[in-house]
């Protein structure tokens, strides 16, 4: 559930639990049946969720502050969940999309609360004091952030009335979020017949590219960017593939390869099929053999899913690795620790360089605590966003939806990654404001100098 907004790589992904401990998963529907031991409500810790199984399957519901409602969508398992699940002791189960994705961990409710079952109309305070509690209890590191979620409520709510109008109900919200420079944070709905879109996190360079061209937006820079690469740095000789979302190729005896999604790699699968992008690091793995070292490009990486990430990973390491380990916010639960396993295809573990920059975010950053967990890499370039959580959708009952981060990060020495961009080994200037065209290319030629100057 990361961003593109998109959301299996099983041979690459280990959920690290101690081994011991480690049982079966079940499928939730077995037959078409859910399992009887699954029956009835459960309420999740953190990410603000109760499901509740009945015969014939699961509905979802979305709690925050006391208040519950039934998840609108509908597809009956929206955020996929609830594939399969395994006991967890007494009263306790963990629900997953499949056993090899992220883990969610419910603890059984005597039954599904009255409130989820009210029909109390969702008046627009209701409504903003919903968005305020879920960020209350659930977004990463609000004190540390200077984020006072009910003195921010409190201002909204004072605002508006319950005949409120979606356009006042909108400017409530949006100052409400007012100052929280977090991409993962967004506000989605319709006013007026107009569709308004609240996204603030926007990373410095980006700003100063639409800065320079409002009209065309990233457009020019995008082709810049591209240009750069194929006629520059790999000198006519490089390969755009994977949907358009790699570049790859060699620059004599360095090699090259560029992610700028983790994910959407063919248009005929789904976003977080690896399939497509397996047959592209077949080859151009199969082209580093022999290279003095091989340039992994993030600077431009806007995420997709950490199974991809995982998947690439896997590529440049001879051995399992720690890379980092995740909680959901607020939640009395053990870390889930992931490790990188090498792949079974080809494989580059000489030395390699990451390269990063402001832009590089959410499952982006994910694939940077994998790399910089590998005693071959060195990370040059900027420090990156700070935003590793999945993105956690909370559609409204009025039709709109907001998104915000709900997990902590951490690093193998124990750090805490959210809110904090992951720093580089050696710093170095990707996208100079006074060249943001021509800066990314220029950046990458001066790396590949020094690399011939410095491996032997």
């Amino acid at each position: 559930m990361k961003r593109l907004s998109l959301l299996a790589a099983a041979a690459v992904l280990t959920l690290a639990v101690p081994a011991l401990a480690e049982s079966p998963f079940w499928p939730v529907q077995a037959k078409g049946a859910v399992a009887s031991e699954l029956r009835g409500a459960w309420k999740s810790r953190g990410y603000g969720w109760i499901v509740e199984f009945g015969p014939d399957g699961g509905k979802l519901f979305q709690t925050a502050g006391g208040a519950c409602y039934a998840d609108p969508r509908r597809e009956p398992d929206p955020d996929r969940i609830m594939a399969v699940w395994r006991a967890e002791g007494q009263g306790a189960i963990t629900l997953a999309g499949d056993p090899a994705s992220a883990r969610y961990l419910f603890d059984r409710l005597p039954s599904l609360p009255a409130v989820c079952a009210s029909t109390a109309p969702w008046t627009p305070d209701r409504t903003t004091a919903f968005v305020a509690d879920t960020f209350a209890e659930v977004y990463p590191r609000s004190a540390e952030r200077g984020l006072d979620w009910s003195a921010r409520k409190a201002a909204a709510q004072a605002k508006l009335s319950p005949q409120a109008t979606d356009a006042q109900l909108w400017a409530a919200l949006s100052d409400m979020l007012a100052g929280v420079d977090d991409p993962h944070v967004e506000l989605h709905g319709v006013v007026g017949g107009d569709q308004r879109d609240l996204e603030p996190g926007v990373s410095p360079t980006l700003a100063r590219v639409y800065a320079a061209d409002p009209e065309g937006g990233e457009k020019a820079w995008l082709q810049a960017y591209r240009e750069g690469i194929l006629t520059r740095v790999l000198a006519g000789k490089g390969r755009q593939a994977a949907n358009n979302r790699i570049f790859w190729g060699r620059a004599d005896d360095i090699g090259y390869l560029n992610i700028v999604t983790m994910g959407a790699f063919a248009r005929n699968a789904a976003p977080d099929d690896p399939r497509p992008l397996d047959a592209v690091l077949d080859e151009a793995l199969s082209a580093f053999a022999g290279a003095k070292a091989v340039v992994v490009d993030v600077s431009n990486n806007r995420g997709g899913y950490d199974t991809i990430s995982r998947v690439i990973a896997a590529r440049f390491t001879d051995q399992p690795r720690q890379a980092y380990s995740k909680v959901a916010v607020g939640a009395k639960a053990a870390s889930q620790a992931v490790t990188v396993e090498p792949a079974n295809g080809p494989r580059f573990t000489g030395p390699v360089y990451l390269v990063t920059s402001d832009i590089t975010v959410s499952a982006g950053e994910t694939f940077g605590l994998m790399m910089k967990a590998l005693p071959n890499v060195k990370h040059v370039g900027g420090v990156t966003r700070g935003a590793y959580s999945d993105q956690l959708l909370k559609p409204l009952p009025n039709g709109w939806a907001f998104a915000l981060p709900a997990e902590l990060y951490k690093a193998p020495d124990g750090g805490d990654q959210e809110g904090r961009g992951l720093a580089p080994d050696t710093p170095m200037v990707i996208f100079p404001s006074q060249d943001l065209s021509g800066g990314h290319a220029k950046a990458i030629e001066d790396l590949m100098v020094e690399i011939r100057r410095s491996v032997r």
